[in-house]
């Protein structure tokens, strides 16, 4: 991996990922406003987290035209977000971020309102400069690289003093949410350690205290000692459709070994898993004849004393019941946070390992 550092017309960070030789790096020539507004975090006192408060971002793009999509590489007819003619993959700071630097911004207020600056950084990542591929469309080579930009980025972030928790992700199809239509996903670097992060790695923690051993390698082994809900195993990989799986269709993917983060991954493990990814998603997209919306996120270690307790792993989830039904979080998920999944978790790893690739 080669990695080429450049920079926006605004000052935005960007990165030029290549398989084979330094990228070209061509001047932003648009005439770009600084970022506008910083946005706030506010703690919720009775659920106990915070929400990132960012009215700005409502200027941002919504499912542009292809000849005006932001993420494709610069022509004379669309001066977009990356000015290279064409690139493999490419990182740059998000123009709309839920977090961004703080700068002088003064310190989290105390008290039932508490509030301070959304201190973080947001990053995009194109995957292709293929505006109407998919992440499973990609050959292996390109998902390995991939993979070594996120591995690159979580480094980079969890260097940055206010970050504590680097969390990288793809949002995949209009049914999940996504308002640009290019092959990208996003790094998060947040300023705290999220609800659901948090949560594993409490339960891990109390887990490694009451019986002095890893709650991730237990849940591993007890899925592979019943393996009916395995979907998939190689090397130095295992995925499954979790016991108590949420959504209609919902993966976990580990490494066989006990690993951080992504920039913790070896050579093998990263070519098994570039493998292992592009499958697992092309079965997705075979369940049912039409490209499933899905979420792909990864789970990292964050800073801080549970980091021990942290076990690296990949969580793939698609709100598809059926064709032409999707789930909608409604008052049992939306209001309490009780989830009710359509479909047992035995019966979704079956239909995903019988899909014909």
């Amino acid at each position: 991996m080669i990695r080429t550092d450049a920079r926006l017309a605004d000052g935005r960070d960007l990165f030029y990922y290549s398989s084979s030789a330094a990228h070209e790096a061509p001047t932003d020539i648009r005439d770009l406003e600084p970022r506008s507004g910083t946005g706030e975090l506010r703690y919720d006192a009775l659920d106990g987290d915070w929400v990132s408060v960012a009215g700005h971002r409502q200027g941002r793009a919504f499912l542009p035209s292809t000849a005006e999509c932001p993420l494709c590489p610069t022509t004379p007819g669309n001066v977009t977000e990356i000015p290279a003619p064409s690139f493999e993959v490419v990182v740059f700071e998000n123009r709309y971020p839920s977090f961004q630097d703080p700068g002088d911004a003064p310190g989290v207020d105390a008290g039932l309102l508490a509030a301070g600056p959304n201190a973080g950084r947001c990053e995009v990542i194109c995957f292709s400069d293929d505006h109407d591929a998919s992440f499973a469309d990609l050959d292996v080579e390109r998902i390995r690289l991939v993979l070594d930009a996120l591995a690159d980025r979580t480094v980079a972030l969890l260097e940055i003093p206010y970050v504590r928790h680097v969390f990288p992700f793809e949002n995949c199809g209009e049914e999940i949410g996504v308002t640009i239509r290019h092959p990208h996903g996003q790094v998060y670097g947040y300023p705290f350690v999220p609800p659901r992060a948090l949560s594993r790695l409490e339960n891990a923690r109390r887990h490694a205290e009451a019986t002095g051993r890893d709650l991730v390698r237990d849940v591993i082994d007890a899925e592979l000692a019943d393996g009916s809900r395995v979907v998939a195993q190689t090397e130095h990989w295992v995925a499954f459709v979790p016991f108590a799986a949420r959504w209609p269709f919902h993966m976990q993917v580990h490494p066989r070994r006990d690993v951080l983060d992504l920039s913790g991954l070896d050579d093998a493990e990263r070519d098994d898993l570039a493998v292992l990814q592009r499958v697992l998603l092309r079965r997705l997209h075979g369940l049912f004849g039409v490209r499933m919306p899905y979420i792909a996120g990864w789970f990292q270690a964050p800073k801080g004393p549970l980091r021990e307790h942290a076990r690296l792993h990949l969580e793939i989830v698609s709100n598809r019941r059926a064709p032409g039904k999707l789930k909608h979080l409604a008052g049992s998920e939306s209001a309490m946070g009780a989830w009710i999944n359509d479909i047992r978790p035995e019966d979704a790893a079956r239909m995903l390992r019988e899909v014909e690739l």
